[in-house]
Formats: C-alpha cells, structure tokens, sequence
C-alpha cells in the first residue's frame, strides 16, 4: 500500500508518550502513527449489506454461568483435564 503524508494535530502528552515509546523501543515515531491509523481505519470500516448471521435458539435465556460451563466443559474435552480452570 502507498503512503501518504499528511499532517495531524495531537495532543502534546500523546506526543510525548509516543517520542518516549519510541525511544525506548527503537521504533520511529511514524510507526505508531501509521499503526493507530490503521486501527481506526478498521473501526471506522463498514461493510456493505446485511450480514446473515444465523440466530442461535436456545430455548431460553444464557445466563454467565451457562457460558462459565460450557467454555470449561470445551476446555475440559479438548486438553483431557477434568479439574476447574483457576
């Protein structure tokens, strides 16, 4: 992908924290910012259409501790352990 200069008013703590993260890290500073880009990038997307998730029936309401239950119940069968998970 091609990149594009552009200019972008920060706030200056935001700044500074990026100027010592990269510091730190060794990291250019533009890297950050084409990383915060791309995520707002991905959280500003919308996908066009509807989209056909399928409705899941469960004959009532699932509370956390169904959820609780059947992770552990998954994990349980998958690594062969029967304790809880801590």
């Amino acid at each position: 992908m091609a990149l594009k200069k552009t200019t972008v008013m920060v706030d200056e703590e935001y700044l500074k924290i990026i100027k010592e993260a990269a510091a730190r890290e060794g990291r250019p500073e533009s890297e950050y910012f084409r990383e915060a880009f791309r995520i707002a990038a991905l959280r500003a997307r919308r996908w066009p259409g509807e989209w056909d998730i399928p409705e899941l029936g469960f004959g009532g309401p699932v509370t956390d501790d169904d959820v609780r239950a059947a992770a552990e119940e998954a994990a349980n069968r998958k690594y062969g352990s029967s304790g809880s998970a801590a």
